[in-house]
């Protein structure tokens, strides 16, 4: 058993460490389609999470949690979740890490990002309190991971915490919180989006008391000059290589989500001058879980940026970039665009925080492995009983098809032989699964609702059964995906419904391509009217 604790301990870390690299949005209710708080949380790093139901405990008094190397004081009473994304209280949380000005960084404090992730969820009923908890650990036992933008949302309202370590020599660390106001939305990817910020408004913002005097010590800002102080700007200046990094994934989802309001490029192109992104913004239209899935599957299709065009995309389109995304030529630094689909995703998921229902029924999860632009969200409400095995197991080191992570990691991967092709026969598999499981959730959620409110145990039960049977089928049809590919893409070809391989060639660009950059593909000519013709045996 201790073994297997230890393994565990260690994959997770593992994909702690790799997984630094993510995308968040946040909706306030007022922005929703139902009145929903949401948040959509994209995990990128190279790893399989076994996600895990912790049911709610009670602690005897005086009991200490081992947390990493570390230990906390345990509370009385720690509330069920699953993973260390939402709890039966309807909080959820994401994150995604911008680093920041590294010699703040307490690399000996035991508590992390991800660990403050997990005792919130354990311990908050709301987001407000989520907040209290992750700020008074830190003031309590330091903080020890880099700059951490969060995602915190609960039934009523949703919060951005950025937070930076106060360097190696101080215990505690830097933060400030900012409350999206209702009707509003807001965007992160790895740098941090906290500006300017009210200092006498603690219904929506909420701030350490060292946020401004830590950096006035270190020379980062001078309150004598007379300019507004903010956070991101001390605490995480920007690079043009960063801006484009992080801000052009900022930017897609907004010009998406608000095409009316024209946002420029110049900001995450590292124009000199350029206006920042708002931290918030009013989105054109109200946004479900569709039109959220719809914001966080994206190459930057149809910019200049669109990562199916180009050399890079191949003949056949492929958006995905082999890392490292950064690299020289003729002594010039250059880079891959770093899109919000991301072939390295680990897992993401769309939260909803619903306050007409009870908390059994009003928080769900809809989670799904890997590539956002490939995968199939199904719901889990926290409040199940236990998880469906293919999402519980899987080992990185060993393929199964048992395992979910494995099943949509083998399409995401498979598809790249022939991407222009695949992905049609992908999208609409996704597209079924998906707007079936909406289809339904309204009567499966109101069949749920009577049986709470004569016997939440029966409720819970009869959400469990259901959410197994659609994870089970999700998966069973991603296996089937895969195996259909195999088949029908073969050397080459294209299998029909009759197992005949059928010529599928490059596009007409990529030959006039291959050929300005290779002249011997052309055929000698001995006759100028003689028609080039390939064998017929092969």
């Amino acid at each position: 058993m201790f073994r297997s604790i230890l393994s565990l301990l260690a994959v997770f870390l593992a994909g702690q460490l790799s997984s630094r690299a993510c995308t968040n949005i946040l909706v306030s209710p007022g922005a929703s389609k139902d009145g929903s708080a949401m948040i959509v949380y994209l995990n990128d790093g190279e790893w399989i999470q076994q996600l895990t139901k912790y049911p709610a405990a009670d602690h005897p008094k005086g009991e200490w949690l081992q947390v990493g190397n570390g230990k906390v004081k345990q509370v009385a009473h720690t509330y069920g979740r699953i993973g260390f994304q939402m709890n039966e209280k309807q909080v959820a949380i994401g994150e995604t890490t911008f680093t920041g000005r590294e010699e703040l960084w307490n690399h000996d404090v035991f508590l992390k990002y991800w660990h403050l992730m997990e005792l919130a969820l354990d311990r908050a009923a709301s987001a407000r309190e989520a907040i209290e908890v992750m700020t008074s650990l830190v003031d309590e036992y330091g903080y020890g991971s880099e700059g951490e933008s969060f995602s915190i949302a609960d039934k009523h309202e949703a919060w951005i915490l950025e937070m930076i370590g106060a360097g190696a020599d101080q215990k505690g660390a830097v933060w400030v919180a900012r409350k999206v106001p209702d009707g509003m939305i807001s965007a992160h990817a790895n740098h941090a989006r906290i500006g300017e910020f009210p200092l006498d408004d603690p219904e929506n913002c909420l701030y350490s008391d060292n946020v401004i005097s830590l950096a006035t010590e270190k020379g980062w800002y001078d309150p004598q000059r007379g300019e507004p102080f903010r956070f991101n700007e001390v605490y995480c200046p920007a690079t043009p290589a960063t801006l484009r990094y992080c801000e052009s994934r900022v930017w897609s989802i907004f010009r998406r989500a608000a095409p009316s309001q024209h946002f420029s490029p110049d900001y995450h192109r590292g124009v000199v001058g350029a206006q920042a992104y708002p931290l918030f913004i009013t989105p054109d239209y109200k946004i479900g879980v569709a039109e959220l899935a719809a914001l966080v599957r994206d190459h930057y299709e149809g910019t200049p940026w669109d990562m199916t065009k180009g050399l890079e995309a191949g003949p056949y389109g492929t958006p995905n970039r082999d890392r490292p995304l950064t690299f020289q030529v003729n002594g010039e630094d250059c880079a891959w665009e770093r899109p919000i689909s991301n072939v390295n995703t680990a897992f993401s998921f769309i939260s909803q925080s619903r306050a007409w229902l009870p908390d059994a029924i009003g928080g769900l999860m809809w989670y799904s492995p890997d590539d956002t632009y490939t995968n199939c969200y199904t719901p889990f409400y926290p409040a199940i009983s236990e998880i469906p095995d293919a999402y519980a197991h899987g080992d990185q080191g060993k393929f199964s098809w048992q395992s979910a992570w494995w099943a949509f990691n083998f399409v995401s991967n498979y598809i790249n032989l022939k991407y222009s092709y695949m992905i049609d026969d992908v999208i609409p598999v996704q597209k079924r699964l998906e707007d079936a499981a909406l289809a339904r959730q309204d009567s499966v959620e109101q069949a749920a609702l009577k049986r709470y409110n004569s016997d939440p145990a029966k409720a819970i039960d009869m959400l469990t059964g259901y959410c197994s049977a659609t994870a089970n089928q999700v998966v069973d049809e991603w296996r089937n995906l895969g195996q259909f590919l195999i088949m029908k893409y073969i050397d080459g070809y294209i299998n029909d419904e009759r197992g005949s391989a059928q010529r599928a060639p490059y596009p007409q660009e990529w030959y006039e391509r291959a050929v300005k950059d290779k002249a011997s593909l052309k055929n000698a000519v001995w006759e100028e009217d003689a028609e080039s013709k390939e064998p017929r045996s092969y």
